[in-house]
């Protein structure tokens, strides 16, 4: 699922904890001399909390450098209904970083957003590979620069756990498997699974499957050229079923998952009281660990790369925000340049929980070897794939009410029939899909 609901997950406590705080803060930077002295921007992303001040201090750097005064608006997880609003009354922002990448090609097909052209484009062609490139490219032509990026393929687990159990981090999906049975086996909780944030399940879907099913049929899967009832994606929800429907490897069993938040889990696994060994998401929980000041990133607390199924080649699933331009401005591709740039990326690295996909940022920018590791990782992933919840419909994978996410809470419940749950999934892509 997208960054951005994630981020409002994490940062939920901060945000409500602020008096008088809402999502949709609009702290202003003013600039002064510079070659953009005079014109103002506006920048629309989902972030808020932390990570929109962090986000701030690079909008602080780009109008120190231009002398534009730039404004931020927080469009929180309603980012695409807020711009869809603001285009239907002839004022979109100038800029915004946008999580999911089926908006922004309905965007680039609809000609509301620019072709990224002139210093942005040599930016992009400069600082990112053609893998990169290729993500934020529509219909043959540059549209974005993923600017903030995930790793979502990394199980983070507790080193005193782990030893405890005498268990090494596995590299096969069969190894984890009985590293998951010895955890049990000696009594502790292998795994907690947040399967009451729908969007949790949907990425343990996307890891198997993209091992499962390969790179060519995880995209055709995105696109529903291939059916939900699919041999691949039967195979894959048995993976699933066998892992989930062991009550001794997930903790509360099947029933007490489906009603644990992700803010939660991490506290579960990391946390003064913990009570299970590991837990799957992204690098951003690396952020999260520390702020429990319980066990230390890198030390108490570690990681290992999703587990390789049946001799699979390493892979990485991501996701990100992508900048985009809506006004065919000098001002909208300088800032976008700018994002694109290794500088920027520096400024938000070193305030961690941010991971760039810029091949030039110097990789000292970032707080520990940890981030380092797991940037270096999507990076250089030969086999990069995005989210494919956010490639598809929004119905269908996108939001709390989206049909992936639904049924797979379900199937979380009761994984005891995969063909059934894969029909169900076949039923739902054809109603949202649009009947295709």
């Amino acid at each position: 699922m997208r960054i951005s609901l994630r981020a409002a997950a994490l940062a939920s406590v901060a945000v409500l904890a602020a008096a008088g705080c809402s999502g949709t803060a609009d702290p202003t930077t003013t600039g002064g001399a510079g070659p953009l002295a005079g014109q103002s921007l506006e920048v629309a992303g989902t972030w808020s909390g932390t990570e929109q001040e962090s986000f701030q201090q690079v909008l602080d750097a780009f109008a120190t450098k231009t002398g534009a005064t730039v404004k931020y608006t927080s469009g929180g997880d309603d980012l695409a209904a807020l711009i869809n609003s603001r285009l239907a009354g002839g004022s979109p922002p100038d800029v915004a970083l946008i999580p999911q990448p089926g908006v922004v090609n309905e965007f680039a097909r609809k000609g509301a957003i620019k072709e990224l052209t002139g210093e942005a484009a040599t930016a992009v062609a400069a600082n990112y590979s053609p893998a990169w490139q290729q993500l934020g490219t529509v219909d043959g032509k540059l549209y974005g620069v993923y600017f903030k990026v995930a790793n979502k393929s990394v199980v983070w687990y507790r080193t005193d756990k782990f030893a405890e159990a005498g268990v090494q981090a596995p590299a096969t999906w069969d190894d984890f498997v009985k590293v998951t049975k010895t955890l049990a086996d000696a009594g502790i909780s292998p795994m907690a699974v947040p399967g009451g944030d729908g969007w949790t399940l949907t990425d343990w879907f996307e890891n198997v499957y993209l091992r499962v099913g390969g790179s060519e049929n995880y995209d055709k899967l995105s696109r529903h050229e291939i059916a939900w009832t699919d041999p691949t994606v039967v195979q894959t929800l048995q993976l699933l079923g066998q892992y989930w429907g062991d009550a001794k490897a997930v903790q509360g069993g099947a029933k007490g998952a489906v009603q644990l938040k992700f803010t939660q889990s991490i506290a579960d696994v990391f946390g003064e009281k913990p009570q299970s060994a590991m837990l799957f998401e992204g690098d951003f929980v690396a952020a999260e660990i520390n702020k429990l000041g319980k066990v230390k990133v890198g030390e108490g607390a570690k990681f290992f790369d999703w587990p390789a199924v049946n001799g699979s080649k390493p892979a990485v699933v991501t996701a990100g925000d992508q900048a985009v331009a809506f006004k065919d401005s000098p001002a909208a591709q300088q800032l976008i340049a700018f994002l694109a740039s290794p500088e920027a990326a520096k400024i938000m690295a070193a305030k961690g929980g941010f991971l760039s996909a810029n091949k030039n940022l110097d990789t000292k920018a970032y707080p520990d070897p940890t981030t380092v590791a797991l940037a270096e990782s999507v990076v250089k992933a030969d086999l990069l794939r995005f989210d494919l919840s956010d490639l598809t419909p929004q119905t269908f994978g996108g939001g709390t009410g989206a049909s992936m996410w639904r049924l797979l809470q379900d199937f979380l419940t009761d994984p005891a029939d995969p063909a059934g749950t894969a029909a169900k999934l076949e039923a739902a892509a054809k109603k949202d899909f649009g009947g295709k």
